[in-house]
């Protein structure tokens, strides 16, 4: 890994080789760019209770922060995307001709940014209490359309922190989220990651697969699953236990104490091989 250095913010780690910078965003300003980014509002056809489309500010200081708290009553946060799944929006009943008929799918939107294969990295703060999670992934506008992973893409998990200073290991997703999903695990849960600095989280995608990085150091490679599919960027916070029987659908006790932490991400960066 070698820097690449960015004018005025902290530099990347990028592996070896002639990189140049293709996308990004620093968080600079006091507005988040809506030109880059949407809020994710809805999950598998349902407007997901964990969600709200106000939990995300600009410090002033070149961070995102993304804050766990209530509204109506509810304990939530935000999630930010470059894109849009096509099975995620809730479907609205419509007519097809005279047909009793419809496409079992909600409005769909254009997606703001898609990106191949490149170098992916986020720098972030992580969460500071127990109760909610956050998360660095791409993924395909169409995953699960086939079972070709090739052809309609992947989810891949670059960085997953459930519980305050652990990041769980990287993972690849394909086949949808139903019977066909296959899931391959990447290296191993880490401990005790410092939760007051910053952090880089990384992935090279390339034709031999999928490499990941935690503070320019690799951490797991994997070649199952390869896709050349354009994928869209998240960067997720949620609420734990909405998604959980165990918790009634409902927030976990944790989560209470946790209102008002916060999760930081100084930027999102995509670089490209120069060619």
């Amino acid at each position: 890994m070698k820097k690449y250095i960015v004018e005025g913010h902290e530099p990347s780690m990028v592996p070896d080789g002639e990189w140049e910078l293709t996308w990004s965003d620093e968080f600079d300003g006091t507005e988040l760019d809506m030109t880059k980014w949407d809020y994710r509002t809805s999950m598998m056809g349902v407007r997901w209770p964990a969600w709200e489309r106000d939990g995300v500010h600009l410090d002033g200081k070149s961070n995102a922060v993304f804050t766990l708290f209530e509204k109506d009553g509810r304990l939530v946060s935000s999630q930010l995307q470059t894109g849009y799944n096509f099975m995620d929006e809730p479907v609205v009943k419509t007519e097809f001709g005279t047909d009793a008929i419809q496409w079992n799918i909600g409005k769909l939107h254009e997606n703001k940014y898609l990106h191949g294969p490149g170098y992916y990295e986020c720098r972030c703060r992580l969460q500071q209490k127990e109760g909610w999670w956050s998360a660095f992934w791409i993924q395909s506008p169409v995953i699960g359309a086939s079972l070709d992973p090739a052809d309609t893409g992947v989810e891949i998990d670059i960085m997953e922190s459930f519980k305050p200073g652990r990041i769980d290991q990287h993972n690849i997703y394909t086949g949808g989220y139903g019977l066909d999903n296959k899931h391959v695990k990447i290296s191993e849960k880490r401990e005790g990651l410092d939760t007051s600095v910053f952090h880089t989280f990384g992935l090279l995608w390339d034709e031999t697969g999928y490499t990941f990085y935690v503070d320019g150091v690799e951490d797991g490679h994997t070649s199952e699953c390869i896709t050349t599919r354009p994928e869209f960027i998240l960067i997720s916070t949620e609420v734990r236990g909405y998604r959980k029987m165990k918790y009634n659908k409902q927030p976990m006790p944790e989560a209470y104490d946790a209102i008002g932490d916060t999760f930081l991400v100084d930027y999102v960066r995509v670089f490209d091989k120069k060619k």
